[in-house]
């Protein structure tokens, strides 16, 4: 089921719900050349949730604490899974059945040819399209402003 178990320090950030906010965490992790794991966002009226699993954390905490946002750290268990239909609930079941809560969790997705997915909730979906399509077109990138349609 798992090729790897291991514990990660998750840093949980707390974003202004505001253009660009997300922009300025993750272009200071790029800037510093910290890698991304894994993360999701959750939002609220007031404020978004950052969670981030980095692959070095002191170092990317350091980076985060400049920004002045508001942040917490939490250890989790990052395991790694086939990407396949059933692995995400084989994990559960198996923790389920060890009486083990899950509390909250997240997944990447591989892709075929080792790409990942980026899924990106916007207000303006129109528009969305239309900008990443353009820059698809600029930048020869195979994978974008070829989806046919819409997608929900």
């Amino acid at each position: 089921m798992a090729d790897t178990v291991k514990t990660a320090t998750q840093l949980s950030v707390f974003l202004v719900n505001k253009p660009g906010v997300l922009a300025q965490v993750t272009r200071a992790l790029a800037q510093a050349k910290q890698n991304i794991v894994a993360m999701t966002l959750v939002d609220s009226q007031e404020h978004g949730v950052l969670r981030m699993v980095i692959e070095n954390a002191a170092e990317a905490k350091a980076v985060l604490a400049k920004l002045t946002l508001p942040m917490t750290e939490t250890e989790v268990v990052c395991l790694e899974m086939s990407n396949r239909p059933g692995a995400l609930a084989d994990v559960a079941t198996l923790l389920g059945e060890n009486h083990i809560n899950i509390n909250y969790a997240y997944v990447t997705s591989g892709a075929p040819g080792g790409r990942t997915t980026g899924v990106f909730k916007v207000a303006d979906l129109t528009k969305a399209q239309h900008v990443l399509k353009k820059s698809a077109a600029k930048h020869k990138e195979p994978n974008l402003g070829k989806s046919g349609g819409r997608r929900r």
